[in-house]
């Protein structure tokens, strides 16, 4: 029977306990990443901007120079949510939350009637959207949602 050196059965253990090593660390970069769950204030920033840039189109389309103050404001208020929205999420695209204008434009264009709704139902919906939102971030909501109700009342009464 052949005697097996000190020296060949280290080198054999080594080896084999690289092998079951590297077999390991194999099995472990082919499990799949767990998803993070995206942050709730950041998917709440995502639908207000989603928002916020289909109202700013709408207006677009109105072709009324007496509009043009209440476009610049949401407008405004686009701005600063987009600033608010943390740079890594910033280039994720948002899943786009259902049209809050529900078929509000005639013919390409905004009816006056269709943006006072639009503002009427914005509006209605920010006391929602502050629940659970942080203190700065509940405060610009409620700002918006106060000019949405201002924006409301004025077209009420252009109409």
């Amino acid at each position: 029977m052949r005697s097996v050196s000190r020296r060949a059965l280290l080198r054999g253990g080594a080896l084999g306990v690289a092998a079951v090593a590297a077999a390991g660390c194999a099995a472990e970069e082919r499990v799949p990443p767990v998803a993070e769950r995206p942050d709730p204030e950041t998917v709440l920033l995502r639908e207000l901007i989603a928002g916020k840039e289909r109202t700013v189109a709408l207006y677009a389309s109105a072709a009324s120079a007496r509009l043009v103050p209440f476009r610049q404001r949401h407008e405004a208020h686009l701005a600063e949510l987009r600033r608010r929205l943390p740079p890594a999420s910033a280039s994720v695209s948002a899943t786009p939350a259902p049209s809050p204008s529900g078929g509000a434009s005639t013919g390409g264009r905004a009816s006056m009637r269709a943006l006072r709704d639009l503002e009427r139902r914005a509006a209605a919906l920010r006391a929602r959207q502050v629940e659970g939102a942080s203190p700065p971030l509940a405060q610009l909501i409620a700002s918006i949602g106060a000019c949405e109700a201002a924006h409301a009342l004025a077209l009420s009464r252009s109409l």
